[in-house]
């Protein structure tokens, strides 16, 4: 699921003995710091590695679908364009791509051209998950669920909580979809 995560891994007692050697000699709150930084290195150290799913056309599709009902007449209202709702700023994250090879990528209008175009938008959002692609939720997975995040709150913002609508349209989507993709 896309939910908040509650929390990192915390080091409550180490934090505990720096309180408690605060009023000692600088010697012992460096050795407080030194013990802090191996806790936290052996802790991060067992971490399983993230495993990094690539962002499918399937993906895409239910991320367009709880953006906007992938309604390709929508063009620019606001800061946003397009089927996926896309920002200069996120477009420009992406690697700024064009509708062809020929486009020149500061030409005025080759954000809105881009992020207009249903495939140009496509590879925006790709070029953002690539950017961005982090494990949100905490599943041990960087997947769709982590790319609708990113998407929707952005690349820096993803471990927040994804308003109820948005969710409930991409899970929905994904529950109809899975059918086909499996068999």
């Amino acid at each position: 699921s896309i939910h908040k995560i509650t929390g990192p891994v915390t080091f409550e007692p180490v934090v505990g003995l720096i309180c408690c050697v605060a009023m000692a000699d600088s010697r012992a709150v460096l050795g407080a710091l030194v013990l802090l930084a191996a806790a936290a290195a052996l802790v991060l150290g067992q971490a399983p590695p993230i495993r990094v799913e690539p962002v499918t056309e399937i993906c895409l599709g239910c991320i367009c679908e709880a953006i906007s009902n992938c309604n390709r007449t929508l063009q620019c209202t606001g800061d946003v364009c397009g089927i996926f709702r896309i920002t200069w700023a996120y477009w420009a994250d992406a690697g700024k791509p064009t509708l062809t090879p020929q486009d020149d990528v500061n030409a005025p209008d080759a954000y809105a051209r881009c992020v207009n175009d249903p495939v140009c938008a496509g590879k925006a959002v790709t070029g953002y998950m690539n950017k961005f692609a982090q494990d949100c939720n905490g599943d041990g997975v960087v997947n769709c669920y982590d790319y609708a995040a990113i998407h929707r709150l952005g690349g820096y913002g993803c471990r927040g909580n994804v308003d109820v609508p948005y969710q409930n349209k991409f899970l929905n989507c994904l529950k109809q979809v899975e059918p086909y993709l499996t068999g």
